[in-house]
């Protein structure tokens, strides 16, 4: 049979965007480094009046390099004052009531940042100090939302882990509550957040994830850290 000009067109343009396809799925992965990646955390509200010069803050670090891992979780125990926010859930706030226990502390408030759990609270000045990581990752996308990573750790060394999904570029205007009026904006917000278990060794940890929304960029993020301190151990991003 013969192929006509037109047709052999046509099989080189779908041979081309097919490779194109798969070049992507290829290189949208990531590997950690030999220093531990910073994480930093943001408990915050936008029913909290203290809380819109932190999530300013936090916007910067976008520009900053090597990019830390950072994330913003927002917490629902500000919603019973008039205002709901939209992008809290109670698992965050179980979360910063852990982060709280891991540093001995039975208080709870916002703004919280956390560095490498710890409190940070001159976070206007924080400048990362690099470790040695006794960890390594390999984050990759699989097919239909999913991204799988590869922790690399010692054979005694036991490790607990969680992933996030967080995105840029949400905004809202607040009408009740202490921020009434209020046009705030938002960077590294929590849309998803799930532990990822205690393991020891080399492990597989997989995740699902929602729909991307297109309008705003997301990272897909997984931090290892000690069960006992919940000190990041390692830490990874990956734009996808």
């Amino acid at each position: 049979m013969k192929i006509t000009k037109t047709a052999r067109y046509a099989l080189s343009v779908l041979a081309c965007t097919s490779s194109v396809g798969a070049a992507i799925a290829q290189t949208c992965s990531a590997k950690s480094g030999d220093k531990i990646t910073p994480v930093i955390e943001l408990y915050t509200s936008e029913g909290c009046s203290s809380c819109p010069p932190a999530d300013k803050w936090l916007s910067t670090l976008k520009d900053v390099s090597p990019a830390p891992v950072v994330q913003a979780f927002h917490v629902n125990y500000w919603d019973y004052i008039g205002w709901t926010d939209r992008f809290a859930t109670p698992a965050h706030t179980a979360r910063q009531r852990q982060v709280s226990a891991w540093q001995k502390s039975s208080t709870i408030y916002t703004p919280q940042m956390v560095a490498n759990g710890r409190d940070l609270s001159n976070w206007q000045r924080w400048n990362a100090v690099p470790e040695l990581a006794s960890v390594a990752i390999s984050l990759k996308q699989e097919q239909g939302g999913v991204f799988s990573a590869q922790v690399q750790a010692t054979s005694s060394m036991a490790w607990s882990a969680y992933w996030t999904v967080t995105e840029d570029g949400h905004s809202s205007k607040v009408k009740a509550g202490e921020n009434s009026g209020e046009f705030l904006k938002h960077d590294f917000v929590v849309r998803q957040y799930q532990a990822a278990g205690e393991h020891t060794g080399n492990s597989k940890l997989v995740l699902q994830t929602a729909a991307k929304d297109a309008s705003h960029p997301r990272r897909i993020n997984l931090v290892i850290f000690n069960p006992q301190t919940g000190k990041p151990l390692q830490a990874l991003s990956l734009v996808c």
